[in-house]
């Protein structure tokens, strides 16, 4: 069993801000975790707090329900890989993998036999006798996984591993961890700031801003049911389209009004009816993703909007499976996601239909979605 709780985790340097405010999280045995967040929220510094490499100011940090706050880093049977892989330069491969092994007198026999299952798993025998400096980024990457795979951890952690490498190397070792979690069947907390690494990983995701828990929920219940407006502009590629707006009414149907005046949509067809009622004559924020904005027609009967004027757009990224149209309303930009084979004419524009019942909706003051 591997499972760690924080509660009431906080961390504050001193004569500094709260890096970390007040963090309760769960993490159950064999759970694949990612904290994700912007530049800054405190993700890597949660993480290392797990690891013993920074106090804990304030809270309580268990492992298999043993509180370990002043457990030695050495002593927490947890294998940390970094960013920027900490190899040992003038060792080979199989001796940085070894190289915690033998620090604790392991018998030779079991060090081989463990360095080489960790090999094998990962791909990388034909490495065991080459330095670190003649193998590639993400060579590198596989051998500090390795590193820690030897030890037989109850916990990995992993500081933004794949931050280093190009793009399709990512894709590629995305892969190779999710293929590694389940042959290992081990706890793993993840760090990233990257939210489609975070969404192809985890399975939970904490999203972090400023020290502070926003939501902690799997990858489709923060896209499809967003706790607050940070979430639901952050999660998701290519983000949501935000257009603020006055909830009215008029011969008791009800409105969105866009601030600008571009957009009036009526909603008394609409699932968010009753929810949005209560906001007459107060200011909202409408989210809705690039893919509900399209320029099929949909079936539904209600929740449907489209604009009267056949919709202008900027610019067109064609992807190949799929095309982004950007255009503007009342001064926002905003993305359509169409077919890679969408007829898309950017001097008469098209019609768009908007999927109203699969949109958001935010208090303006508090940034909570209105539900």
């Amino acid at each position: 069993m591997a499972e760690v709780r924080l509660n009431h985790i906080a961390k504050a340097y001193a004569g500094g801000p709260s890096v970390i405010r007040d963090i309760s999280i769960d993490i159950q045995d064999r759970e694949f975790v990612v904290l994700v967040g912007p530049s800054g929220c405190g993700k890597s510094t949660l993480l290392r707090m797990i690891a013993g490499l920074e106090e804990i100011t304030r809270g309580d940090l268990f492992l298999d329900g043993q509180r370990i706050n002043e457990l030695a880093p050495k002593d927490r049977d947890i294998a940390m890989v970094f960013q920027n892989y900490a190899l040992y330069p003038h060792m080979t491969v199989f001796d940085n993998m070894a190289f915690g092994l033998k620090l604790r007198n392991m018998p030779k026999a079991e060090i081989r036999q463990r360095v080489t299952r960790a090999a094998q798993i990962l791909e990388i025998e034909p490495l065991l006798d080459r330095k670190p400096k003649d193998m590639s980024g993400g060579q590198r990457q596989r051998v500090a996984i390795g590193r820690a795979i030897v030890r037989n951890p109850k916990v990995f952690l992993f500081d933004e591993p794949l931050s280093n490498l190009d793009a399709k190397l990512r894709g590629q070792t995305r892969i190779e961890l999710q293929k590694l979690h389940r042959d290992l069947q081990a706890t793993m907390i993840y760090v990233t700031h990257d939210q489609v690494e975070a969404m192809t990983l985890g399975d939970r995701i904490v999203v972090l801003r400023n020290g502070d828990v926003m939501q902690h929920d799997t990858p489709l219940a923060l896209y499809n049911q967003p706790a607050n407006r940070f979430v639901a502009g952050f999660i998701g590629s290519p983000p949501m389209n935000f257009l603020p707006g006055r909830i009215t009414t008029d011969t008791d149907q009800v409105y969105f009004q866009s601030t600008g005046g571009t957009v009036r949509i009526n909603l008394d067809q609409s699932v968010h009816r009753s929810a949005l009622l209560p906001y007459a004559g107060r200011t909202v924020e409408l989210g809705i993703r690039a893919e509900h904005i399209t320029d099929q027609p949909t079936t539904a009967e209600g929740g449907r909007f489209s604009p009267d004027t056949p919709t202008l757009f900027d610019a067109v990224e064609r992807m190949g499976s799929e095309t982004l149209a950007y255009f503007s309303l009342d001064g926002h930009r905003f993305i359509a996601r169409l077919s890679g084979d969408a007829v898309v004419d950017t001097q008469s524009g098209i019609r768009m239909f908007w999927a109203i019942d699969k949109a958001h909706f935010f208090d303006i003051d508090t940034e909570q979605a209105i539900r």
